[in-house]
């Protein structure tokens, strides 16, 4: 098992406590407690659309929370004790030998920092349904779920939900595909309304990083699932801010982690090795109560398997307003040109933006 790397810093001689070690950890999450988690991230437990900004610039913001609070009105009713006057025709339950016309959901599309997560998290909050009748998960860990409970279990969980929010939905290779696909087609048929967010329509996920020509069939099968909402705007978190801080040195970071409970400290390198022996969808019991993330020897990741897993963790700490204070190179560089300009570039300017925004949090360490 790894341990805390501070080869290139002193332990400061008044340290007041130890910090974690997330190398130290590996956390087992039982199938239940996925199914119980799947609600708004701590970040994001509190928004409502009231509180979102949207930018005077960019008229979509504003368009975006219009509809979305008319989707929330639309599952406001049912026959089954709900409130409100009863559903749309959009949203009414659909029997399971007829198929359900035109699309059951809506689908967030925009750059990062929009605040697509935001208002996907209000959609949740405005639907009149107790908390274990709509769900609320990214990408990962709706796949996982499937992993965990089976494919069946995982569509008799689901299907007596009002709701289902994907965040970060992006389709990464063949199996996930066919896999969603058939997942959301089931939880249609059974009448569960859809919301997504994403960096890519829904008709061109998969584009550059699959041969997605050979799954035409599948894909389109989901964009038939979402009506597409397009988002507009630049990247909130940095919106008339400064530039991000520079790193730290080795021995700041060191510091700091000895003088902040519940801190964790790990040596970049050794960090991303432990991450590749962890499914993402752990992620955030990886982190789960650590306060504050410091970093030593931070270097470009070697590789796109790296920087994916890289990406999930970076999701996860935004998620729980972690700090992170980091020494070496700046998180700017984390990602190749090659990285950049590839398939997954939307992701790895999503990570970037998020660090970047709990760097400037970790400057109070």
């Amino acid at each position: 098992m790894a341990s805390v790397s501070i080869t290139t810093a002193r332990i400061p001689e008044d340290a007041e406590t130890t910090p974690l070690s997330l190398c130290d950890r590996e956390p087992e999450v039982p199938a239940d407690q996925l199914v119980a988690e799947m609600v708004p991230p701590p970040r994001f437990d509190g928004v409502r659309f009231s509180t979102y900004v949207p930018d005077p610039g960019q008229p979509s913001q504003a368009e975006a929370v219009r509809v979305l609070g008319g989707f929330a009105e639309q599952l406001g009713g049912t026959s089954d004790g709900g409130s409100g006057g009863g559903m749309k025709r959009w949203f009414r339950r659909t029997p399971k030998t007829a198929a359900p016309s035109g699309p059951r959901g809506v689908y967030l599309d925009g750059g990062y920092g929009v605040g697509k997560t935001h208002l996907l998290a209000s959609l949740w909050h405005a639907t009149p349904a107790p908390p274990e009748r709509k769900a609320f998960g990214t990408f990962v860990e709706l796949t996982n779920l499937v992993g965990a409970l089976g494919f069946q279990q995982t569509v008799r969980t689901l299907s007596g939900h009002r709701l289902l929010c994907i965040d970060e939905f992006e389709l990464d290779d063949p199996g996930d595909t066919v896999l969603v696909s058939s997942l959301l087609s089931r939880l249609v048929e059974e009448g569960v309304a859809l919301a997504a967010t994403s960096n890519t329509l829904p008709g061109k996920l998969g584009e550059g990083r699959f041969a997605a020509a050979d799954f035409l069939r599948e894909i389109q099968g989901l964009s038939a699932h979402f009506r597409p909402l397009r988002i507009d705007g630049e990247d909130y978190r940095h919106r008339g801010l400064p530039e991000a801080p520079a790193p730290r040195t080795d021995d700041e970071v060191t510091r700091a982690a000895y003088s902040r409970p519940h801190a964790s400290l790990d040596d970049f390198p050794n960090l991303l090795d432990h991450l590749y022996r962890i499914h993402p969808s752990r992620y955030g019991a990886l982190v789960d109560g650590v306060e504050a993330v410091c970093l030593t020897g931070v270097e470009p990741v070697p590789d796109q398997s790296t920087a994916l897993r890289l990406v999930v963790l970076a999701d996860r700490l935004y998620d729980r307003e972690v700090p992170v204070l980091a020494s070496g190179a700046s998180f700017d560089r984390l990602f190749s040109e090659e990285m950049l300009n590839g398939g997954y570039r939307k992701k790895y300017f999503r990570a970037i933006s998020r660090l970047t925004a709990l760097a400037r949090d970790a400057k109070s360490l």
